[in-house]
């Protein structure tokens, strides 16, 4: 089943977030490389695709998984909660009803 990974950021986590991407994308590139990732990204603070020195607020992050207790343990385990990125995280299931 597909599941939705909600994040908000923690205010002033912009340094934290930039050092921690590299192991956060490597995680959503093995679930991309497997199969299981509909699709990850960051909401942008300010109106634009470029945030810059704006940051971030949060990301979503929709992907398949066994159950929602592997979809919580994995996003538990996401490098930006484990270095203050995210203040909260929720898993909810998901049906893709279009495209």
């Amino acid at each position: 089943m597909l599941y939705a990974i909600i994040a908000t950021d923690r205010p002033d986590s912009l340094a934290a977030r930039r050092a921690t991407r590299p192991a956060h994308l490597a995680r959503l590139e093995a679930l991309r490389d497997a199969g299981r990732l509909l699709l990850a990204g960051p909401h942008p603070a300010i109106d634009s695709s470029d945030a810059g020195e704006a940051g971030f607020t949060g990301s979503l992050i929709v992907a398949e998984f066994e159950s929602l207790e592997a979809a919580t343990a994995w996003a538990n385990a996401d490098p930006y909660l484990e270095a203050g990125v995210y203040a909260d995280v929720s898993v909810k299931p998901f049906i893709k009803v279009l495209p």
